[in-house]
């Protein structure tokens, strides 16, 4: 099987192998463990690798380097206007040669992709929509063309459409998935939380104003003002992590609050182990696997209802939903600590719900879409 991934992601290219973001790669590595040949179209860029990036297990790789492009400014509009006409063809090539066609969006290259499988009908095919599958979400035109796309029965056929959540009216080419970060074999027993003492928040994702890290410092330092006594740790870096770091010094936070930069995945096991809460904010959401993760090892999401967390959190019976009005997200976080039954409760549900979600299931999960 001649199996084709069509991605944004930016990959490079050290002695004879590709690397791209570890968490992306760590999941293809699942698609492409039985295929015989793997065919790769996306950007590639000479850029030193880190520890943030992992490289393709596969012998048999066909790599098809094509121009990164975007629509952020004219002068980006003009010069993707003379890359697409090459990356169309490159596709429509490759699209001729490959057994199943694998796309992932949502993306400017996904976008290209779901215009181009349309007039491949017979070919097998399945999506991977890694982000917010609302329809009624405010998103780039971009998005909702490749969501209207794919889930049309009339342009596009012989494919499945992996999206996370829950969905009304989702089309027959649609299929609810999750991802998964943990095996079946690291499912420990629950361990319920005391209370009582030092209540531990941990927020977990990019500093970046669309996560709103500093909205989860706003809901503790309401906390301790209530008289709370309570700690948060963030852990990731991004733009906004000097603004933060301002922001815990004018209002005298540094005993309470850390900015502890990135933590590799052991480390992240024990921050959820001895936390309480995760707080995520996040204006924007596919499947926040931070949500799955915290669930797994006993530390209760508090989270905005975007995309399908209101799904995962059963709409609160698994965790909180945040509303980003602050006196209110404070207020509920007080209430839920007053009653230690209930947390305990939600806690419990959270990690039955999570142990679900392993790479087990998720790796069987793949294999029937690659093998059927």
């Amino acid at each position: 099987m001649n199996f084709l991934i069509v991605t944004h992601v930016v990959h490079a290219q050290s002695n004879n192998k590709y690397y791209g973001y570890a968490p992306y790669i760590n999941e293809m590595n699942i698609w492409i463990k039985n295929v015989d040949k793997l065919t790769i179209i996306a950007p590639l860029k000479d850029y030193q690798t880190t520890a943030i990036h992992q490289c393709y297990q596969h012998d048999n790789i066909e790599f098809i380097s094509v121009p990164e492009f975007s629509f952020i400014s004219p002068k980006k509009s003009i010069q993707a206007l003379f890359c697409i006409p090459v990356i169309l063809f490159k596709l429509v090539i490759q699209f001729s040669k490959a057994n199943h066609i694998h796309l992932r969006c949502p993306g400017n290259m996904g976008l290209l992709g779901s215009f181009v499988q349309v007039f491949f009908p017979f070919k097998k095919k399945s999506a991977k929509y890694a982000g917010n599958w609302d329809e009624k979400s405010k998103q780039p035109l971009s998005y909702k063309m490749q969501r209207s796309i794919l889930s049309s029965t009339f342009l596009t056929k012989n494919i499945q459409v992996l999206v996370y959540g829950n969905w009304k009216n989702l089309s027959k080419n649609g299929k609810p998935f999750f991802t998964a970060t943990y095996k079946k074999s690291e499912i420990e027993s629950f361990k319920p939380k005391d209370l009582t003492g030092t209540i531990h928040f941990v927020f977990v994702g990019t500093l970046s104003r669309g996560k709103q890290p500093q909205y989860a410092i706003e809901i503790v330092q309401n906390l301790m003002q209530k008289g709370v006594n309570c700690q948060l740790e963030l852990y990731g870096n991004g733009a906004e992590k000097n603004s933060l770091e301002q922001y815990i010094k004018t209002n005298n936070l540094q005993n309470s609050i850390f900015l502890k930069g990135v933590s590799n995945r052991e480390e992240m096991k024990s921050i959820y182990q001895k936390s309480h809460f995760l707080l995520l904010p996040s204006k924007s959401e596919g499947w926040p696997k931070v949500v799955a993760e915290a669930m797994f090892w006993g530390c209760l999401p508090a989270v905005t209802a975007v995309s399908c967390i209101p799904d995962m959190l059963a709409n609160g019976s698994r965790g909180i939903i945040l509303s980003n009005n602050l006196t209110a997200d404070a207020q509920a976080l007080v209430d839920l600590m007053k009653k230690p039954d209930v947390y305990i409760a939600k806690l419990q549900e959270a990690y039955n719900w999570s142990i679900q979600f392993t790479i087990d299931k998720f790796e069987d999960e793949i294999k029937k879409i690659v093998n059927t």
